[in-house]
Protein backbone atom coordinates (compact mmCIF):
# COMPACT_ATOMS: atom_id res chain seq x y z
CA UNK A 1 0.00 0.00 0.00
CA UNK A 2 1.04 3.41 -0.43
CA UNK A 3 2.35 5.74 1.79
CA UNK A 4 -0.79 8.12 1.28
CA UNK A 5 -4.22 7.09 0.52
CA UNK A 6 -6.57 9.66 -0.85
CA UNK A 7 -10.27 8.57 -0.40
CA UNK A 8 -11.56 10.75 -3.61
CA UNK A 9 -13.36 10.63 -6.70
CA UNK A 10 -12.22 12.72 -9.96
CA UNK A 11 -15.52 15.23 -10.01
CA UNK A 12 -14.50 16.70 -6.50
CA UNK A 13 -12.52 20.05 -6.53
CA UNK A 14 -11.36 19.58 -3.08
CA UNK A 15 -10.07 16.14 -3.56
CA UNK A 16 -8.31 18.09 -6.07
CA UNK A 17 -6.94 20.16 -4.24
CA UNK A 18 -5.13 17.38 -2.21
CA UNK A 19 -4.38 14.88 -5.33
CA UNK A 20 -2.18 17.68 -6.96
CA UNK A 21 -0.02 18.76 -3.72
CA UNK A 22 0.70 15.11 -3.58
CA UNK A 23 1.57 15.25 -7.12
CA UNK A 24 3.96 18.16 -7.33
CA UNK A 25 5.38 16.94 -3.91
CA UNK A 26 6.39 13.45 -5.54
CA UNK A 27 4.52 11.54 -2.75
CA UNK A 28 4.07 8.17 -3.01
CA UNK A 29 0.24 8.28 -3.05
CA UNK A 30 -2.50 6.12 -4.59
CA UNK A 31 -6.40 7.09 -4.78
CA UNK A 32 -9.53 5.31 -3.47
CA UNK A 33 -12.62 5.92 -5.41
CA UNK A 34 -15.38 7.01 -3.44
CA UNK A 35 -19.20 6.42 -5.40
CA UNK A 36 -20.68 9.34 -4.18
CA UNK A 37 -22.84 9.61 -6.83
CA UNK A 38 -24.53 6.40 -5.41
CA UNK A 39 -24.43 7.33 -2.15
CA UNK A 40 -21.12 5.82 -0.53
CA UNK A 41 -20.25 9.03 1.17
CA UNK A 42 -24.27 9.40 2.93
CA UNK A 43 -23.23 5.55 4.03
CA UNK A 44 -23.35 4.30 7.74
CA UNK A 45 -20.05 2.77 6.82
CA UNK A 46 -18.25 5.36 5.44
CA UNK A 47 -19.30 8.30 7.84
CA UNK A 48 -18.34 5.65 10.47
CA UNK A 49 -14.66 4.61 9.79
CA UNK A 50 -13.91 7.41 7.60
CA UNK A 51 -15.58 10.86 7.82
CA UNK A 52 -18.58 11.23 9.70
CA UNK A 53 -18.79 14.66 7.72
CA UNK A 54 -19.61 12.11 4.90
CA UNK A 55 -17.74 14.09 2.46
CA UNK A 56 -14.20 13.57 0.10
CA UNK A 57 -11.10 14.20 0.67
CA UNK A 58 -10.23 11.93 3.13
CA UNK A 59 -6.30 11.33 3.59
CA UNK A 60 -5.34 7.91 5.18
CA UNK A 61 -1.30 8.53 6.40
CA UNK A 62 0.81 7.17 9.63
CA UNK A 63 -2.11 6.12 10.86
CA UNK A 64 -3.59 9.12 10.87
CA UNK A 65 -7.20 10.00 8.83
CA UNK A 66 -7.31 13.58 8.23
CA UNK A 67 -10.73 15.48 6.45
CA UNK A 68 -11.12 18.53 5.28
CA UNK A 69 -8.92 19.68 2.47
CA UNK A 70 -7.69 22.93 3.73
CA UNK A 71 -6.34 20.87 6.72
CA UNK A 72 -5.07 18.36 4.78
CA UNK A 73 -3.17 20.92 2.86
CA UNK A 74 -1.66 21.78 5.99
CA UNK A 75 -0.88 18.87 6.91
CA UNK A 76 1.06 18.06 3.51
CA UNK A 77 3.12 21.48 4.32
CA UNK A 78 4.46 19.86 7.48
CA UNK A 79 5.25 16.30 5.64
CA UNK A 80 6.58 17.73 2.80
CA UNK A 81 8.31 20.78 3.64
CA UNK A 82 7.06 22.71 0.66
CA UNK A 83 4.27 24.98 -0.49
CA UNK A 84 3.38 26.45 3.06
CA UNK A 85 4.67 30.06 4.41
CA UNK A 86 7.86 30.73 5.03
CA UNK A 87 6.78 32.53 8.29
CA UNK A 88 3.54 33.78 10.19
CA UNK A 89 2.75 36.31 8.04
CA UNK A 90 2.57 34.20 4.83
CA UNK A 91 0.41 31.41 6.57
CA UNK A 92 -1.87 33.64 7.51
CA UNK A 93 -2.16 34.52 4.56
CA UNK A 94 -2.21 31.17 3.09
CA UNK A 95 -5.27 31.21 5.16
CA UNK A 96 -6.50 33.72 4.18
CA UNK A 97 -6.86 32.88 1.00
CA UNK A 98 -7.97 29.76 1.22
CA UNK A 99 -10.85 30.84 3.59
CA UNK A 100 -11.96 32.71 0.71
CA UNK A 101 -11.36 29.79 -1.68
CA UNK A 102 -13.64 27.81 0.85
CA UNK A 103 -16.40 30.95 0.72
CA UNK A 104 -16.36 32.77 -2.31
CA UNK A 105 -14.62 29.73 -5.00
CA UNK A 106 -15.13 26.58 -4.67
CA UNK A 107 -18.15 26.91 -1.90
CA UNK A 108 -19.85 28.50 -4.76
CA UNK A 109 -18.26 26.64 -7.94
CA UNK A 110 -18.97 23.62 -6.89
CA UNK A 111 -22.72 23.68 -6.10
CA UNK A 112 -23.29 25.95 -9.65
CA UNK A 113 -21.52 23.16 -11.68
CA UNK A 114 -23.47 20.48 -9.67
CA UNK A 115 -26.87 22.45 -10.54
CA UNK A 116 -25.73 22.97 -14.13
CA UNK A 117 -24.10 19.23 -14.99
CA UNK A 118 -25.32 16.33 -12.62
CA UNK A 119 -28.32 17.79 -11.35
CA UNK A 120 -29.42 19.50 -15.09
CA UNK A 121 -31.50 22.03 -13.58
CA UNK A 122 -31.23 24.47 -16.41
CA UNK A 123 -31.01 27.86 -15.68
CA UNK A 124 -32.70 28.86 -12.20
CA UNK A 125 -33.02 31.31 -9.69
CA UNK A 126 -30.42 29.63 -7.85
CA UNK A 127 -27.90 29.15 -10.24
CA UNK A 128 -27.97 32.94 -11.46
CA UNK A 129 -27.29 33.77 -7.46
CA UNK A 130 -24.73 31.79 -7.96
CA UNK A 131 -23.25 32.55 -11.23
CA UNK A 132 -23.51 36.40 -9.74
CA UNK A 133 -21.57 35.30 -6.64
CA UNK A 134 -18.85 33.56 -8.72
CA UNK A 135 -18.19 36.20 -10.86
CA UNK A 136 -17.41 38.45 -8.52
CA UNK A 137 -15.26 36.61 -6.64
CA UNK A 138 -13.83 36.07 -9.50
CA UNK A 139 -13.39 40.31 -9.79
CA UNK A 140 -11.28 39.93 -7.16
CA UNK A 141 -9.36 37.19 -8.13
CA UNK A 142 -8.13 39.41 -11.49
CA UNK A 143 -7.88 42.14 -9.58
CA UNK A 144 -4.90 39.94 -7.54
CA UNK A 145 -3.60 38.49 -10.14
CA UNK A 146 -2.68 41.74 -12.09
CA UNK A 147 0.12 42.42 -9.31
CA UNK A 148 1.34 38.80 -8.60
CA UNK A 149 1.77 35.75 -10.02
CA UNK A 150 0.06 33.31 -7.61
CA UNK A 151 -2.13 34.08 -4.32
CA UNK A 152 0.43 35.20 -1.73
CA UNK A 153 3.17 36.46 -4.17
CA UNK A 154 6.07 34.69 -6.58
CA UNK A 155 5.79 31.18 -5.54
CA UNK A 156 2.99 28.76 -5.22
CA UNK A 157 1.55 27.80 -2.02
CA UNK A 158 -0.92 25.20 -0.84
CA UNK A 159 -3.92 28.83 -1.13
CA UNK A 160 -3.26 28.35 -5.41
CA UNK A 161 -3.88 24.83 -4.84
CA UNK A 162 -7.37 25.52 -2.85
CA UNK A 163 -8.57 28.30 -5.12
CA UNK A 164 -7.98 26.16 -8.27
CA UNK A 165 -9.80 23.37 -7.26
CA UNK A 166 -13.08 23.86 -9.81
CA UNK A 167 -11.44 26.17 -12.15
CA UNK A 168 -9.75 23.45 -13.98
CA UNK A 169 -12.78 21.92 -15.52
CA UNK A 170 -14.23 25.51 -15.81
CA UNK A 171 -16.10 24.41 -18.99
CA UNK A 172 -18.32 22.58 -17.26
CA UNK A 173 -19.04 25.14 -14.83
CA UNK A 174 -20.69 27.70 -17.61
CA UNK A 175 -19.33 30.59 -16.59
CA UNK A 176 -17.53 32.43 -19.45
CA UNK A 177 -13.84 33.36 -18.25
CA UNK A 178 -13.05 35.58 -20.95
CA UNK A 179 -13.31 38.81 -18.77
CA UNK A 180 -10.64 37.49 -16.42
CA UNK A 181 -7.92 36.76 -18.56
CA UNK A 182 -5.01 37.50 -15.41
CA UNK A 183 -7.18 34.09 -13.62
CA UNK A 184 -6.27 32.18 -16.95
CA UNK A 185 -2.73 33.27 -16.83
CA UNK A 186 -2.32 32.07 -12.81
CA UNK A 187 -4.27 28.81 -13.88
CA UNK A 188 -1.51 28.22 -16.85
CA UNK A 189 1.13 29.00 -14.90
CA UNK A 190 -0.08 26.84 -11.97
CA UNK A 191 -0.14 23.78 -15.18
CA UNK A 192 3.14 24.82 -16.05
CA UNK A 193 4.54 23.57 -12.49
CA UNK A 194 6.27 20.14 -12.83
CA UNK A 195 4.22 17.15 -11.97
CA UNK A 196 0.56 19.21 -12.52
CA UNK A 197 -2.17 16.69 -13.87
CA UNK A 198 -5.99 17.46 -14.66
CA UNK A 199 -8.25 16.46 -12.04
CA UNK A 200 -9.39 13.61 -14.41
CA UNK A 201 -5.89 12.50 -15.18
CA UNK A 202 -5.17 11.98 -11.43
CA UNK A 203 -8.48 10.69 -9.91
CA UNK A 204 -10.68 7.66 -10.48
CA UNK A 205 -14.36 8.06 -11.25
CA UNK A 206 -14.83 9.87 -14.59
CA UNK A 207 -16.66 9.78 -17.49
CA UNK A 208 -19.47 8.68 -15.18
CA UNK A 209 -21.39 5.73 -16.23
CA UNK A 210 -23.59 6.63 -18.65
CA UNK A 211 -22.34 10.07 -19.09
CA UNK A 212 -23.28 11.73 -22.53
Amino acid sequence: MADYVLYCMAQSGHSYKVALMLALCGADWEPKWVDFFNGETRSDEFRNSLNEMGEVPVLVHDGKTLTQSGTILDYLTEKFDAYGGEDNDERREILRWTIFDNQKISGVAGPLRFLRIYAKTGETEVTKWLEGRFKSALAILEKHFAANAFAIGDKPTTADFSLCGYLFVRDEIGTDFTPYPNVVAWLERIKALPGWKHPYDLMPGHPLPGAD
